[in-house]
């Protein structure tokens, strides 16, 4: 297997050299997808509301090519693990890895867009089930490089939901439009604020080196999958308390008070709570990050782990020890990222301080008895494209 830290020069030659030798030609291309960290609003997306995530530099890399035959031919250099299906056999639920890339070509296909067999020789850096969208990092990836190879002229945000088709139809997971939208769309040092019913975006500034402040982002080492039930019954429940509230989604409550009071199940109630002071987290977090007072933003992060610790009930032991470790080491504020039940962390630190809270996370695990976590510090990084 390919060890994850190889360097990125490293990692695109063995690319190069593999999908040389698999396809006895050097690739078209490579092209990329990056991972995603949501700097906030959780669980909003797939109920009309609001997100503001940031790309990462972790990132899917695909060198890819054209066949003549009928064939899509996909290769995992961390796997070491070669898939063949005929573009005829391309079937929703086809599991594992590929599913990711063959879905893809799938959606595609789906939409209208006429695209052909091809080679694709995978890597990706961007950690499995740490929430920083590792799938989506692969679907845009691919999608990025179909478009080019097959000339294919498609809108960014088109993209972003041809590479949630396949994740959604192909893969089966009910993921919202937030993890393709973000590695497809986002700019490098900005955050992107999203309103997932107009699907209307808006790049604005995160300039933390400049203000002092760096980004810790922790791998608890606590694998989850977006497949599970776990997410799509939280899903369910928001469609329902919709219905019952006779509106077309949670992001349409005006008055949450008179909300809940319509409500009588007890669990219903919290997960209507969460998302609709989520979503108000996200508005002012939009404000506070365009008005250049990132500082402000650590307690939107503290309140919204709270929220999805009491109400949306989807972190873990694991997750809420490194959350309260990072706050007591020194972190102005703090939260869990992604879908739930494990993955990452986030951390606004002053800079210089990263290193020293994710230690300090070490030992807490360490005298807990969980697995070391993994980490590092992130800048904001452009979306997907052609790296090469």
């Amino acid at each position: 297997m390919l060890d994850p830290s190889t360097s990125s020069g490293k990692r695109t030659d063995l690319l190069r050299v593999t999908y040389a030798e698999m396809a006895g030609a050097q690739p078209e291309g490579l092209w990329f997808g990056p991972g995603r960290v949501n700097l906030i609003g959780e669980h909003t997306d797939y109920n009309d509301g609001f997100v503001l995530p940031f790309a990462l530099e972790k990132k899917a890399v695909v060198a890819a090519g054209r066949r003549e035959d009928d064939l899509l031919v996909m290769y995992s250099l961390e796997l070491q693990e070669r898939v063949e299906i005929p573009l005829s056999g391309l079937a929703p639920g086809t599991g594992g890895w590929s599913g990711y890339l063959a879905g893809v070509v799938w959606a595609l296909q789906m939409s209208g867009h006429p695209v052909g067999s091809a080679t694709l020789v995978l890597s990706s850096d961007v950690p499995l089930g740490a929430g920083l969208s590792s799938s989506a990092a692969i679907e845009c990836a691919v999608v990025a490089a179909m478009c080019d190879l097959y000339h294919l002229d498609i809108e960014p945000m088109d993209r972003a939901k041809i590479a949630r088709l396949a994740e959604n139809s192909y893969v089966g997971a009910p993921t919202g439009l937030l993890d393709q939208a973000a590695s497809t769309l986002c700019q490098e040092d900005s955050g992107f604020f999203l309103d997932c019913r107009s699907l209307e975006g808006v790049h604005v500034p995160l300039p933390m080196a400049e203000q002092g402040f760096e980004m810790l982002v922790l791998d608890t080492k606590t694998p989850h999958s977006h497949v599970d039930g776990e997410y799509g019954a939280r899903r369910q429940s928001c469609e329902e308390a919709a219905a019952i509230l006779g509106i077309p989604a949670l992001r349409d409550i005006t008055d949450l008070d008179d909300a809940l009071s319509r409500l009588e199940d007890d669990v219903m109630r919290k997960r209507v709570r969460h998302v609709v002071t989520e979503n108000s987290r996200t508005l002012e977090a939009y404000e506070v990050a365009r008005d250049g007072r990132l500082a402000d933003l650590a307690p939107l992060l503290d309140a919204s782990h709270a929220s999805m610790r009491d109400d949306y009930e989807i972190t873990v032991d694991t997750v809420d020890l490194a959350v309260d470790t990072a706050r007591g080491a020194g972190a102005l504020g703090a939260r869990m990222t992604g879908g739930g039940f494990g993955g990452c962390i986030i951390a606004l630190c002053h800079t210089g301080d990263g290193e020293g809270i994710a230690q300090q996370i070490a030992e807490a695990f360490a005298a807990a008895g969980h697995r070391t976590p993994e980490w590092f510090t992130a800048t904001p990084a452009p979306g997907a494209g052609r790296l090469a």
